[in-house]
């Protein structure tokens, strides 16, 4: 198989010269402040990538799944606006976590509420959902979740699946098979988040490594990087980043 495409997630600050010092073959960037509920805003030096791919993640506090409506429902209008200015940037994807509902929620509530955004919101551009680390209540940390969730949006058009290393080892999901058990849930994997983790297998932590330098094995990384055949963001510590994608690139 050819090696895939390879990038970083990069600072809004200086989009061109972060790509350029890791050797990026795609970036992924954030528009606006990532714990914020400001609308995006399009960081200088994107239009001067040229036919280096963007992909946008959306802020991390981004909900639609939430019971409450004061997080569900500026979650939803953030949500279409990232996808907007996404779309309007030629952004290949929007990732988004999957959210959770809260204790003593039922998770089919939280399946309902992704199913009635999709409903009512227009996607410019391919929404890729992205599976979490921890919580006990989350719409995306352990498969059997996921394949809930799937039965009930996988039908819309525009809706794909961002695999993120770190958060399956850290959300107890073994990655030796991840790639066939998530292919047999969703048909399809969009996107591949490549992270080491810096805790153990199962913990819940979302704490990212370097490649290399976590608990993750190195061969188990990539295969599923090769088993996935998708395009790759480091979003690993900065210092190591360009390190990471040259490592990618060598052994794969």
């Amino acid at each position: 198989m050819p090696t895939p495409v390879i990038g970083a997630h990069v600072s809004q600050e200086d989009v061109v010269g972060d790509a350029t010092a890791r050797a990026a073959g795609l970036v992924q960037v954030f528009l606006g402040d990532p714990q914020g509920w400001k609308a995006p805003v399009v960081p200088a030096g994107l239009d001067a990538l040229g036919d280096v791919d963007v992909y946008v993640h959306a802020p991390y506090i981004v909900n639609v799944a939430s019971p409450n409506n004061r997080i569900r429902v500026p979650s939803r209008k953030i949500l279409a606006n990232h996808a907007e200015a996404a779309a309007r940037v030629g952004a290949k994807g929007l990732v988004v976590h999957g959210g959770h509902v809260t204790r003593g929620d039922d998770p089919h509530t939280g399946v309902e509420n992704w199913v009635k955004t999709l409903e009512r919101a227009e996607r410019p551009l391919p929404v890729l959902i992205e599976n979490t680390a921890g919580g006990d209540h989350a719409m995306a940390r352990r498969f059997d979740a996921l394949a809930r969730l799937w039965d009930a949006i996988g039908h819309f058009d525009q809706v794909g699946f961002c695999l993120d290393t770190c958060h399956a080892h850290a959300g107890g999901e073994e990655l030796v098979t991840v790639v066939e058990r998530v292919l047999a849930i969703t048909g399809r994997i969009d996107l591949v988040h490549c992270n080491d983790s810096r805790d153990a297998f199962g913990s819940g932590a979302d704490r990212h490594a370097n490649l290399g330098d976590g608990a993750i094995d190195p061969d188990v990384l990539l295969a599923v990087v090769r088993a996935a055949g998708a395009p790759v963001v480091v979003e690993t510590p900065r210092d190591g980043q360009a390190g990471d994608i040259a490592w990618l690139r060598e052994h794969l």
